[in-house]
């Protein structure tokens, strides 16, 4: 089976679809996980995607099959490695390199607005990573890190903006000191933003691979070589290698930075980004999707075959299919944790939820800060994974004083989200759908609401998500509800998905008195019975 079951089920799903030997279904990481790099340990292979303005940060992944993907751990799990204060939303941590090999893992990354680019360090891939290395004398984005068989250490990185290139120096990995000049060897092929390059080392011929044209539907890889790490280079004479911007007709869009790796049998696949569109929109964030490539006998890359990438996908030479146990699509909150897909806005938040002080729940304290400031609110979310699905949780809040609030949310950044909440009015309570698109918030239906606990519900199609409730024995299904479109990055700008999960706000700041989640759920549409 190659469907990708246990990355679905690693980010808390679970799904169950069928496959013949040698197939499987892009994304293989789906919901909000670009950038993606790859590199392989023994049998073992580890993937690393951008988090922006999310904490924790860099997420782990773990593969035996390529295919078959859980989270690890995350390479920036705590604020001295990841200060996110005041950076707005797409700010943060952009592209990440991991490089892997003999136990012993380098990830190296960019915080645009929190220090540059550095470096952490581990021996497990789960963590503890070290605190930062800043390398503090290269300006640029998407910095990789390469590792010569002389010993040397190449950093490459996106230097120059939207019409830079290229740009390269020797490291200390150990230091972040940086060996002479860093200087540009490649300009690209003429497009806006090459970028996110990656330098390899294959019979004798250093290959750099890159991306242009923007991280949407104009995205295309393209591949150089020279027999010098520092050039000249010369671009593969198909170049681009893979795009899918002439192609307007195919569900997978944006295809780029892509990263490689090699299997120990000696097979080539390739990692890269790409969405899912309805209508050139897309709401979940670039996902991570996979090809299998090949050398041709003069020294280039062939992506696939020469053909397009799909949802469904034929690759010969995959590893022994290898699926992780399925994670329970409902969180009781009954661990000393949360588990490792639930993330927070810029920082851990700690202060601001609990799991002991009602045992079985989670409890949100709340804070002046909402989902519209940029700061660190009282929420805790997830990627949305997929496009049909229904997520749901069990509250019991009664606040205590007009304008406290708590419920279900689905963000995409400060001004364009929405939530399902019970609110308080200083008469009672009610539930209240709200919608805030363009900066502008919009109360669509609030209904008074009877004390007890309250499940709030959403049901997810490729267009629309539909809001309900059920208040002890009564049910309101279609409660109100929402396009997708205002939450896709076409509408709202930005590089990342949406995250849903549950929140909670009081106004004046004054402490509240805690709303407290039973449980959370979450399941793709196949199964949801």
């Amino acid at each position: 089976m190659r469907f990708g079951i246990a990355a679905w089920a690693a980010i808390g799903l679970s799904c169950a679809i069928i496959a013949s030997a040698g197939e499987y279904r892009n994304p293989v990481i789906p919901g909000f996980n670009p950038d993606p790099s790859i590199c392989r340990d023994g049998e073992d292979y580890y993937l690393a995607t951008s988090t922006f303005e999310y904490f924790p940060g860099v997420p782990i992944y773990h593969s035996k099959d390529l295919v078959n993907w859980r989270l690890a751990g995350h390479a920036l799990d705590r604020p001295s490695q990841l200060p996110l204060a005041g950076q707005k939303s797409s700010a943060g941590i952009f592209a990440p390199t991991l490089r892997c090999g003999n136990g012993h893992f380098t990830m190296i990354t960019t915080n645009v607005a929190g220090g540059g680019n550095f470096i952490v360090h581990a021996t497990n891939p789960a963590g503890p990573w070290s605190e930062p290395v800043w390398i503090k004398d290269v300006q640029g984005i998407d910095p990789s890190l390469f590792f010569d068989d002389d010993g040397k250490v190449y950093l490459t990185y996106q230097d120059g903006g939207e019409r830079g290139g290229i740009g390269q120096v020797e490291v200390d990995v150990a230091t972040g000191q940086i060996k002479g000049k860093p200087r540009r060897i490649w300009n690209g092929l003429g497009g806006v933003w090459p970028e996110g390059p990656h330098l390899y080392k294959i019979n004798g011929w250093y290959y750099l691979l890159h991306a242009e044209g923007g991280t949407s539907y104009g995205h295309v890889v393209i591949l150089a070589r020279s027999r010098s790490p520092w050039g000249p280079f010369e671009g593969a004479p198909d170049n681009p290698i893979l795009t899918h911007r002439d192609r307007p007709d195919l569900l997978l869009q944006a295809l780029g930075h892509a990263d490689l790796v090699q299997t120990p049998e000696g097979k080539w696949f390739m990692v890269m980004l790409g969405v899912r569109h309805l209508k050139h929109k897309h709401h979940l964030g670039r996902e991570t999707m996979l090809a299998p490539v090949e050398w041709t006998e003069d020294g280039w890359l062939k992506i696939n075959g020469g053909a397009p990438l799909l949802e469904k996908m034929q690759a010969p030479g995959l590893p022994a299919p290898h699926p992780w146990p399925a994670t329970a699509a409902r969180d009781e909150f009954k661990g000393p944790k949360l588990g490792g897909e639930w993330i927070f806005l810029r920082g851990p938040a700690q202060d601001l939820w609990s799991l002991s002080e009602r045992p079985g729940f989670l409890r949100l304290k709340g804070s002046k800060l909402s989902l519209e400031d940029i700061g660190t609110p009282a929420f805790v979310g997830k990627r949305q994974a997929h496009l049909d699905m229904r997520a749901a949780t069990l509250l019991d809040f009664t606040p205590r004083a007009k304008g406290e609030q708590a419920g279900l949310a689905l963000r995409m950044n400060e001004d364009n989200h929405y939530q399902l909440l019970v609110a308080g009015t200083g008469k009672g309570r009610v539930v209240r759908l709200l919608t805030r698109v363009k900066g502008k918030s919009t109360v669509v239906r609030e209904v008074p609401l009877a004390a007890g606990k309250v499940e709030l519900f959403v049901r997810a199609t490729a267009e629309r998500y539909v809001f309900g409730y059920r208040d002890g024995k009564r049910e309101v299904a279609d409660f109100g509800s929402a396009p997708t479109a205002p939450l896709s990055s076409e509408d709202a700008g930005g590089f990342t998905g949406v995250v849903l999960g549950m929140v909670a706000h009081g106004p004046d700041g004054a402490p509240m008195a805690g709303a407290d989640f039973d449980w959370f759920e979450y399941r793709p549409a196949d199964s949801t019975k």
